[in-house]
């Protein structure tokens, strides 16, 4: 009994090594995540974000953006400075004024995509951002979190 009990402990730990270096090896598919963000259709699992100001959107945001005085050009190279302040970000993708970054959580390394776009409101410019998780149904808040916090940092 106690040597099969061994025997399960090892697979598990072989198959937890395995899922451990399948998500941080794995390569990253650009193409499927640096999108446009005012473009996206949402899955309809709690697993991402979208802040975005009103109409800006072919999906229903989740909060809306504040105007910034300033071009979207600025607003775009201001945001991509704090991105890439962020513990393990790095930047994936680029469009027309927009950015995709991928960061990946501490502990596991999970990849998280945000992509940012800076739009022109006719006053000033404003942020329509999308992040998601790669992995699993639910982020715990994760994503909305980050939207927010890497937007408390523009104001």
């Amino acid at each position: 009994m106690i040597r099969w009990i061994i025997w399960l402990i090892c697979a598990l730990i072989v198959l937890a090594g395995a899922g451990y270096f399948w998500v941080n090896l794995s390569t990253t598919d650009t193409a499927r995540w640096n999108v446009d963000p005012s473009q996206v259709t949402r899955t309809g699992k709690p697993n991402d974000f979208l802040l975005a100001p009103p109409g800006t959107t072919r999906a229903l945001p989740d909060e809306s953006s504040p105007v910034f005085a300033e071009t979207p050009e600025e607003l775009l190279d201001r945001v991509k400075k704090i991105a890439l302040g962020q513990p393990r970000v790095r930047e994936i993708g680029t469009g027309p004024l927009q950015a995709t970054f991928e960061q990946r959580s501490a502990l596991i390394g999970f990849p998280d995509f945000i992509t940012v776009k800076a739009v022109d409101t006719g006053d000033g410019a404003a942020l329509i951002v999308y992040s998601r998780s790669q992995y699993g149904y639910s982020d715990m808040g994760v994503n909305k979190a980050r939207v927010l916090d890497w937007l408390s940092k523009v104001k």
